[in-house]
Formats: C-alpha cells, structure tokens, sequence
C-alpha cells in the first residue's frame, strides 16, 4: 500500500472580526495550501480571505523541515504584507534567545512556544507590531529595505546587480550556497535572512497595504 499525504489546509473567513466571521456566509471554509508559496497570498486575497487560521505551528528548532517551515513563513509574511489577520504559532528552540525579534514585523502569532521566556517575549511583539515595520521596495535599478524592528529606522539602499538577483532568490526561499556570498553575507550581517538548515528565505516583505489608508498598490 502507497501512503497518500493529505493536502495542507487553512481555515479563511471573510472579516478580521472574530464577531463578524460567526455571522452566515463568512467562513470560507478549509482552503487548500496545493500550490508553491509564491502567489498563495494573493489567492487567498483573491477568495476574499481576510482572516486565516494555519493548521499547525511554524516549527523553528532543529527537527523542522525546511520546506514546511519556508512555506509557512512566506504565507505569514505574505499575508502579514496584505494586513489579513493570521492566526498561527511558532516553536523556538529553547535557547532561541532574542530570535522573534527576527520575526517581529510579521503578525505576532497566537502563541509562542519553547523558550523559558516566550510569554514575555510574545507581549513584547505584540506590543511593539505594526504594518510596514520591515519592507522593502524595488525601484529603477536599485532596491531599498526600510527596517524598524529594532526601536530605529535602519534604511538600506543597493543598486549593485547582485542584491537584486540575491532577493530574487531568497524571496522564498534558497540552499544559501545558490546565493550570491556577498550580497547574502551583508543580508546575513544586516539580519535581513533567515536561516533554516542549508536555506535562507528573504524577511522584509513588499507591503501591498499602507498604514494611513485601505489603499492596494
């Protein structure tokens, strides 16, 4: 007998409003995760998701698989960047340390697990959170990070061809060693990347929402 693997699924629902998503015709129902990370947000935009549910916790420590977790992230990132409500959860290891502060311009998740200090670390992000707080732009011939995870604007500019062909790989995720090494050791000095295993995946996300108005760019 050849074992199947089910489909990975979210719940989605209509409105950021928990109140709201219990009235009739708001819940979306289990959406089907079938297809690669890049273009899943704007699927789920698309459906009319504006509140989703992940099925199980993004799983940082040194058991996790890297495509599951690369996956994951990018679909918070991704959605955190529309401002859709996630609910999800993350496991750290549990000497992760000051590691959410990596993720901290990503919608804080529901719970924190592993580390020691994990209910105070997760007031702290959710304290701290807001749209736009790590993006980054591409324009004529150059790209621009803004980062303000770490109390101050960090703004970064590079119009060298490399970084551009750097954050194309990275956007979802790459084995580090396809990436160019010097672009991806300035990312790596910046804490512009992750690292899961021998991949590293992109952090700032292209804000699709601005934070003055409802406004789609």
């Amino acid at each position: 007998m050849t074992a199947t693997l089910a489909t990975p699924t979210l719940l989605a629902w209509r409105d950021y409003d928990p109140a709201a998503c219990e009235l009739p015709g708001m819940f979306l129902g289990e959406v089907p995760l079938s297809g690669p990370a890049r273009g899943e947000a704007a699927r789920l935009w698309e459906l009319g998701a504006r509140r989703v549910r992940l099925p199980a916790p993004v799983d940082l420590t040194d058991t996790a698989d890297p495509a599951t977790v690369l996956h994951r992230l990018s679909l918070v990132r991704d959605l955190t960047a529309r401002a859709v409500m996630v609910e999800w959860e993350l496991r750290l290891a549990p000497d992760a340390g000051e590691t959410w502060r990596v993720l901290s311009h990503l919608q804080p998740p529901a719970a924190l697990l592993g580390p020691d200090s994990a209910e105070e670390s997760l007031r702290s992000w959710r304290r701290g959170h807001y749209l736009c707080k790590c993006l980054w732009r591409k324009g004529p011939g150059f790209l621009q990070i803004r980062d303000r995870r770490w109390g101050e604007l960090r703004r970064f500019t590079a119009d060298e061809p490399e970084y551009a062909t750097a954050v194309d790989l990275l956007d979802y995720g790459a084995p580090a060693a396809d990436v160019p090494k010097a672009a991806l050791d300035d990312f790596r000095g910046e804490q512009l990347v992750l690292d899961v295993g021998e991949h590293s995946w992109w952090l700032p996300y292209r804000v699709s929402r601005w934070l003055q108005q409802s406004i789609a760019i």
